[in-house]
C-alpha cells in the first residue's frame, strides 16, 4: 500500500496548531495571574486593604541647631472606588467645605489615568488633600455613612522662621513624569520643590510603611492581618543641618527689602554657606496647604519675580568686583609686578576711552584696588592679550582658563537646583562676534573691569572673595553641613587651587585691605575688625547702575566672606558696602554698633526699586 505524505504532513500541522493554541492560553494565562497586577489587586482588595503608612518628613535645622522646618499633621480623603457606594454628596461637600462642581472634578482626575498613571478601582486613591484639623473632625464622625472612604494621616510642612524660602524650597504632589521617574511615588504623594527639599528629596523623604487590614464581604475593616505580621513600619527621613546661620539669613532679608538683587555670605574655611539672600522673596508658609495652587500661581505671576533666586541664577555684569581676578591674572602670567604703574589721567586712552575718577597717576596695583582704577586693569589687559609674539585668540584663552579655575564661567556646583553658570567669553565667541575680522584687545576691552561680555552670579563673587580670603583655595559651596545618619557629598570637602601663587592673593587681599582703609569702601571700616573689601558699580543699559560689593573679614582667619549685588541702586558705596559691612559686623559680633544704627536704619528704610523708576505692571 502506498503511504499518503499529505495526510502525513497534515498530521504534523494540526498538531503543531494545536500545540500553538494550548500554549498561547497558558502565556495568557500566566500573564492574567502572575503579571497583571490588576486581577490580583481585585482578588486581595476583597478580603485585604494595604494601607500606606507615610514616614516623618526630615527636620532641618541651621548651624546653630535652631529648628527652622519641622512638620504637622494633615490628613487626606481616600477612597476604593470599586468598594464606594451611595452616599449623601451634599452632605460630603458641606463636611469638606466645597462646591459639587468642585468634588466632580476631583472624581474625574482621580480616574484620569493620563494625571492620574496609576489609578486602578481595586486601590486606595487620593480624593481631597490637605484637610483642616477641624475638617477631619467634621469628616470622621460621617465616615460611616461613606462606604469605601477613610481618612490618611499625613504631615506638612511648618516654619520656624518667615525666611530662607529660596534655599529651603517646598513639598508639592508628585506629576505624572515624577511617577513614571521614580518608582517609590503613587499619585498623591509629596516630593520636594525647589531648595534643598528638592535636592536633597532621598534624604529627607525617608521610607514608606504598610499596614495590612482585613475586610469583611460588606468592606468593612475587621482588624490587621494576622496581628500584624505583613506590616512594614516607616522609616523617617534623615534630619538637614544647613549651614545658614538662620539669623544672619533673616537679617539680610530685612536690609534687602526694597530692593532687587542678592547676598551671598560663605565661611572660606569650609564653603559653607552662611546666607544666601534673594530680593524681592516670599513666606515660606505660602507655599503649604490647599492653597498652594492659588499662592504659586500668584508668585509666577508677580512681576519682581520671588521665586527666581538671584543669589545663584542672577547672571550679573560683576562690574569693579572683578578687578582682583585681574590683578590675581597679571602678576600670575608676569605682565605686572608690585611695581607696575600704569598711567590713568581720568581714563584709559589708547586709541579708545575708558573713563575713571579722580586720582593719583601713574598708578600700581594695590593702590589701583584701593581706587578702582580702570585704566590701570584696562592696560594690564592690554599688555596681556596684545603681548608681542602671541596671538589675541591664544592669550584669551589662556585668560579664560584663569577665570574658570577661579570660579567663573561654570556652575560651582553648589547643592542647590538651577544654579546659572554666568558667562566668560572665549576665542571663539569673538572670532564669530566680529565675524572672522582680526580683533585686539582694545576690541574687548570692557571685560577688563568686569563689563561687556561677562557675566557672574552673586555667589560666584562671593566665592572669588572666600579664595582671597583663604590666600588661594577654596571649596564648592554648599548649604547643607550635616545630614544625620549620613554622609554629605565629599565634592564639598575637597579644595580647589587655582594655578596663582599665594603671594599675589596676599597683594590683592592688602589692595582690599587699603580700599577700606581709605579707598571706595571707606564705609565697610568697623572699629576693632580688619575688613577688606572691592566696591562695583556696573554699567546697566537698562535703568540705574548696579551697585556692588564683595568683601571678608578679618583679614588674618577670616571668619565671612560676602557679595552683595543691588539692582538699579547706583554706585557700590551706596548700598552694596552699607548692607555688606552691616551682614559683617551682625555675623561677628551679634549685633550692630550703636555709632552705626543710623545706617542699619538708612538700608532696612531704603527703596531703590521705587527710587530707580522700576514700576510693577
Amino acid at each position: 500500500m502506498r503511504k499518503d505524505y499529505n495526510l502525513e504532513k497534515r498530521k504534523y500541522v494540526i498538531g503543531g496548531f494545536i500545540t500553538l493554541i494550548v500554549m498561547i492560553y497558558v502565556v495568557r494565562l500566566f500573564a492574567l495571574q502572575v503579571g497583571d497586577d490588576k486581577y490580583k489587586e481585585s482578588a486581595d482588595s476583597n478580603a485585604f486593604l494595604r494601607r500606606v503608612i507615610y514616614p516623618a518628613r526630615g527636620l532641618v535645622y541651621d548651624r546653630n541647631d535652631k529648628l527652622v522646618v519641622f512638620n504637622k499633621p494633615a490628613f487626606d480623603v481616600m477612597i476604593i472606588p470599586k468598594d464606594v457606594g451611595d452616599f449623601d454628596t451634599t452632605m460630603l461637600c458641606d463636611a469638606l467645605g466645597i462646591t459639587r462642581e468642585q468634588l466632580a472634578e476631583r472624581w474625574r482626575d482621580m480616574k484620569d489615568t493620563h494625571k492620574n498613571p496609576g489609578y486602578s478601582a481595586y486601590t486606595p486613591q487620593k480624593l481631597i488633600s490637605h484637610l483642616s484639623q477641624e475638617d477631619y473632625g467634621k469628616l470622621q464622625e460621617k465616615l460611616y455613612l461613606l462606604p469605601g472612604f477613610y481618612i490618611q494621616k499625613r504631615t506638612v510642612r511648618e516654619y520656624g522662621y518667615n525666611c530662607a524660602a529660596n534655599v529651603l524650597g517646598n513639598i508639592r504632589e508628585v506629576s505624572a513624569d515624577d511617577i513614571e521617574r521614580d518608582r517609590y511615588y503613587r499619585r498623591g504623594d509629596y516630593t520636594g520643590d525647589l531648595g534643598v527639599e528638592k535636592s536633597y528629596e532621598e534624604a529627607l523623604r525617608g521610607k514608606k510603611g504598610v499596614e495590612v487590614l482585613m475586610k469583611d464581604a460588606l468592606g468593612r475593616i475587621k482588624g490587621k492581618y494576622e496581628d500584624g505580621k505583613l506590616d512594614e513600619a516607616p522609616v523617617s527621613g534623615h534630619n538637614l543641618k544647613l549651614s545658614l546661620d538662620i539669623e544672619l539669613q533673616e537679617y539680610g532679608e530685612q536690609l534687602m527689602r526694597g530692593k532687587i538683587g542678592a547676598i551671598v555670605a560663605i565661611e572660606p574655611a569650609t564653603g559653607e554657606i552662611l546666607a544666601l539672600v534673594t530680593s524681592p522673596n516670599y513666606d515660606p508658609s505660602l507655599l503649604v496647604g490647599r492653597e498652594r495652587g492659588n499662592n504659586y500661581a500668584a508668585l509666577v505671576q508677580d512681576p519682581y519675580k520671588p521665586l527666581y533666586d538671584r543669589s545663584i541664577q542672577g547672571a550679573y555684569p560683576p562690574g569693579s568686583t572683578f578687578k582682583p581676578t585681574q590683578g590675581l591674572i597679571f602678576l600670575q602670567e608676569g605682565v605686572v609686578t608690585n611695581a607696575t604703574q600704569y598711567p590713568c589721567y581720568h581714563g584709559y586712552v589708547n586709541g579708545l576711552r575708558v573713563g575713571c575718577h579722580g586720582h593719583a597717576s601713574p598708578i600700581a596695583l594695590k593702590a589701583a584696588l584701593q581706587t578702582s582704577c580702570n585704566a590701570y586693569f584696562c592696560w594690564g589687559f592690554k599688555n596681556m592679550i596684545d603681548k608681542r609674539g602671541t596671538k589675541p585668540s591664544d592669550q584669551l584663552t589662556k585668560w579664560k582658563d584663569y577665570m574658570v579655575e577661579m570660579g567663573y564661567g561654570y556652575r560651582l556646583g553648589v547643592d542647590l537646583p538651577s544654579e546659572s553658570r554666568g558667562f566668560i567669553p572665549n576665542a571663539d565667541f569673538y572670532s564669530k562676534s566680529f565675524r572672522g575680522a582680526n580683533w585686539t584687545a582694545n576690541s574687548v576691552i570692557s571685560v577688563s573691569i568686569g563689563q561687556g561680555e561677562v557675566l557672574a552670579t552673586p555667589l560666584q563673587i562671593a566665592n572669588l572673595c572666600a579664595t582671597i580670603a583663604n590666600r588661594g583655595w577654596f571649596y564648592t559651596p554648599h548649604v547643607v553641613k550635616e545630614i544625620a545618619d549620613s554622609a554629605i557629598d565629599k565634592k564639598y570637602s575637597e579644595k580647589h587651587r587655582p594655578k596663582i601663587k599665594k603671594e599675589y592673593y596676599e597683594t590683592v587681599a592688602e589692595g582690599m585691605r587699603m580700599a577700606v582703609l581709605g579707598g571706595t569702601c571707606r564705609t565697610a571700616n568697623l572699629p576693632g575688625i580688619e575688613v577688606c573689601g572691592k566696591t562695583g558699580t556696573a554699567q546697566n543699559p537698562h535703568g540705574k547702575d548696579h551697585s556692588a560689593f564683595m568683601g571678608f573679614a578679618p583679614y588674618h582667619n577670616p571668619k565671612i566672606a560676602i557679595a552683595v549685588y543691588v539692582e538699579n541702586a547706583g554706585f557700590g558705596a551706596t548700598y552694596g558696602v552699607p548692607i555688606g559691612s552691616l551682614m559683617m559686623e551682625k555675623y561677628l559680633t551679634g549685633e550692630i554698633s550703636s555709632a552705626r544704627k543710623g545706617l542699619e536704619e538708612r538700608m532696612m528704610n531704603s527703596n531703590t526699586i521705587v527710587s530707580s523708576g522700576v514700576k510693577k505692571h
